[in-house]
Formats: C-alpha cells, structure tokens, sequence
C-alpha cells in the first residue's frame, strides 16, 4: 500500500538514510561493473577496425555478452539460496576479471567472444548480487540507493572510453583499460573480505505465495527495454559518429559525451529521489527528453550536433534503469530475489537481441535506416510504464 508523506515524515526519511560499509562496497562494486560494461563497446569499435569483421558480429558480441547475463538471471535465484552474498560476490567478480582478461588478450575471434560470454555471466551475477543487498539493506527506500549506486556508475560510464581513447593512442594500447577494475577489485577485497552482508530473505517472510505480480513483470520489461534503447546506443552510436565522418578512435573517445549526459541525469535523479514517491514522474520525464534528443542523434549528418544528440539522450535515459529496478523490487510481493533474477533474465534477452537486430538491419539496409529500432524501444517502454502502473493500483 502506497500513501503520500508529509514534509516532516519525508525529511525524517531522508536523514534515515545511511550509507554504511554494505552500501559503500556495493556502490564501489557496481561502479567496477559499470567500467568494463561501458568500455566494452567503444573496445569493439576498436576491435572491429583491427580486425575488420562486419555489424552483425559486432552485434553477436553483445548477444554473447547478454547470453552470459541471461544465464546468470537463471540460476540467480538458486545460487543465492545457497550461498552468502558475500560468497556470490567475491566468487563473481574473480570470474569477472577472468572474462575481462579473455575478452583483452584472446588473440582471435573465438577467444574473444568466449570472453564475452563470462563476462556476462560472471559481471551480471555480480551486478544483481549488488542490487540484492541494496534492496535488503535500504527496503522501501530502494529507489534513492539505487539511484546513488548509478550516479558512482555513471562517473564510471564517463572514465572508461575516456581512458580507453587515451591508451588506445598510447604505446600501451587499449587493452589496458580492461585491468583497472580488477585492480580496484582487489583493493575492494582486502578492504572489505570480512564485511558482513545483508542475510538472504527467507521465502516465509514473502507477502503472498506463487508467482510475481502482473505489475512487477511489466515493470521488469519497463527494465530491460530501457537498457536496449541505452545498450543500442552504446554499441553503435559510435558507428554513427563515424558515418557522420570521425575517425573510429575519436568516434569511441566521443560516446563519453553520452556518459557525461548519464552522470549529470542521475546526480539529478538522486538529489530528486532523496523525498519518496517521485519516481514515477521522473521516469515520465526521462523518456519525454530521449524521444526528441534521439531524433536529432539520428538525423544530423553534422558530428558536433551527434555528439550534442548523444549528450541529450544520456541525460533522458539517465534514470531509467535504476527507477524502474526499484518499481521491479518494489512490486515483487516479498520475493525481491525471484523478481531481481527475472528482471536481468530479460533484460539479458531484449538488451542483447535489440542490438543484434540493429546490427542485423544494419548490414541489410543501412545504419541510418536501422536506428528506427530505438522510437519503437521508447514507445514500449512508455506502454510498459502506464500498464504496470494501472496494474499496480488494481492489486493495492
């Protein structure tokens, strides 16, 4: 049951908040995470010109790397039963930096892409292993610590082609880039190796029996086609920028202006979210300012107005991953970790299939013509939004 808060309850719940050792690790995690995610495909625009292999296969590297995700959606729920989550998490992020290092150093195709499927596998355990102590620990203020959690994300979405650009033109090269989280990682480890976590939910604590209500899977499919239209964007915005005609190397060193545009949305969302029950409006917000900011992205031939476009469209899908997790979380019924699980299981599939089918649309008739994909993701996520919504209220 939803009720609205006075100004006096909504700052006691503000000063309530505390980010603790729990908190801070998994924000340092989920920043590690973000790193490699949002290095991963400015690394293959530079991959592709080494190797010289075509969009469909640029768009099969996301496929693996979201069939990795898929799979670790699948057997989330069972690994947590049965394991502590500082277990899950340390376990994953060794396996993390184990997929990075396949994913760098495989001198061919095959190893590369068997990189990516780890790190799929490994990075999206580790990511959900987070967001399940950030929901055990914060509760019905869920929304503001996830929301923090992807401002330290977002810093990161702006470091990693950063650092990537400047290395690629170095003699130490691009691959490096890939070493640094592990490197934060261990500090993580030896920091925080002994720190307890949040104990696992146990399932006679859920508020009803079955299965998830019809609310939490449309916010759930509100989750992951709103990581599509981002994931879509990270993938090939930088073939855009190179249609447009900049060099592959400035074209991924540009997609930053995406994660600049990213951070400073969610630096707003968590100043925003600090009172409940303005999540819903901002996630309305956000997708009004993708729209028309994708639509300049896509049909300027002028790079500097690409770049401003990818800025823009940054600052509207800033939040729409963390607000819509939260809704996800929010609707579950007390099985947060079954909705948790399912909520990456099809994100896994729609944000990998999305980018290979523009791949796929691509190759056949032009990029240009294939970035229709992404008014179509907006559209649904809109639909998802309002159904989970009137959803929602009829059960409360």
């Amino acid at each position: 049951m939803y009720r609205y808060t006075t100004r006096r309850q909504a700052a006691t719940e503000t000063e309530t908040f505390v980010r603790d050792a729990p908190t801070v690790l998994s924000y340092a995690a989920l920043g590690c995470w973000t790193f490699w995610l949002y290095a991963f495909g400015p690394a293959l625009t530079l991959l592709r010109e080494e190797w010289g292999f075509s969009y469909t296969l640029l768009g099969v590297y996301e496929l693996l790397l979201a069939t990795g995700a898929a799979l670790a959606a699948m057997g989330f729920v069972w690994a947590a039963r049965r394991l502590a989550r500082g277990v899950l998490l340390w376990c994953s992020a060794l396996a993390t930096v184990v997929g990075a290092g396949l994913f760098t150093l495989g001198g061919a195709v095959p190893a590369t892409l068997l990189g990516a499927v780890v790190l799929g596998l490994a990075g999206t355990t580790m990511l959900t292993v987070v967001q399940a102590v950030l929901s055990d620990r914060h509760g019905d203020r869920r929304d503001r610590a996830l929301t923090e959690a992807n401002v330290g994300a977002g810093a990161s979405a702006v470091f990693a082609p950063l650092i990537l650009g400047v290395l690629a033109a170095s003699a130490v090269g691009w691959r490096a880039t890939f070493a640094l989280p592990a490197a934060v990682l261990l500090v993580l480890y030896l920091r925080y190796r002994h720190q307890p976590l949040p104990a696992v939910p146990q399932p006679a604590a859920a508020k009803g029996a079955g299965g998830l209500p019809l609310a939490c899977w449309l916010f759930a499919v509100l989750t992951a086609v709103s990581s599509a239209i981002e994931f879509c964007l990270v993938y090939f915005g930088p073939q855009m920028l190179i249609h447009a005609g900049m060099s592959a190397t400035a074209a991924s060193t540009a997609l930053s202006s995406n994660y600049l545009g990213i951070l400073i949305g969610r630096l707003l969302g968590a100043r925003l979210t600090r009172r409940p029950g303005r999540g819903v409006v901002l996630l309305y917000a956000s997708l009004a300012v993708t729209g028309p900011s994708f639509v300049l992205f896509w049909l300027t031939d002028q790079p500097f107005l690409a770049v401003l476009g990818l800025f823009l469209c940054g600052l509207g899908i800033a939040n729409l991953y963390p607000l819509s997790l939260a809704l996800t979380l929010g609707a579950a019924g007390g099985h947060e970790d079954r909705a948790n699980a399912r909520s990456q299981l099809i994100l896994g599939v729609v944000a990998g299939v999305s980018p290979f089918l523009l791949g796929s649309l691509a190759d056949q008739y032009g990029l240009v013509t294939a970035f229709a994909l992404e008014p179509v993701l907006i559209g649904i996520c809109l639909l998802m939004l309002w159904g989970g919504l009137r959803a929602r209220r009829s059960n409360a």
